[in-house]
């Protein structure tokens, strides 16, 4: 079953959505955002995983408590990609240049194809 925090998908829209790279879709039935066609970020119950240089995400899961390791349907956790967990989901607007530097690795990573 597919549980996500709707709230929180509103949220991301306002933000994600005007964003001319990014396009919405799936992943494992949760709702995502895609740069030329390539995962970015998606909701996953709680929280918010998304794609960050793996230096990005060492940095911080050690400076932010409401990080963690993203770990899909209890896969290991890939080391490109974080969770973010909030109380309340406006607190995601505070999270907008990670958002935007999410955006912008994927697309550096993908945009030759």
């Amino acid at each position: 079953m597919v549980v996500f925090n709707h709230e929180q998908k509103n949220v991301l829209d306002q933000m994600l959505l005007n964003h001319p790279l990014v396009k919405t879709g799936k992943m494992f039935g949760y709702p995502a955002y895609y740069v030329n066609k390539k995962l970015c970020i998606c909701l996953y119950e709680d929280g918010v995983g998304l794609k960050l240089p793996e230096s990005s995400v060492q940095k911080i899961l050690a400076e932010d408590s409401y990080v963690t390791h993203f770990h899909p349907l209890g896969k290991p956790k890939m080391r490109e990609w974080i969770q973010i967990n909030l109380p309340s989901a406006e607190a995601y607007w505070s999270y907008k240049n990670v958002f935007e530097e999410s955006i912008n690795y994927v697309y550096s990573l993908y945009s030759n194809e």
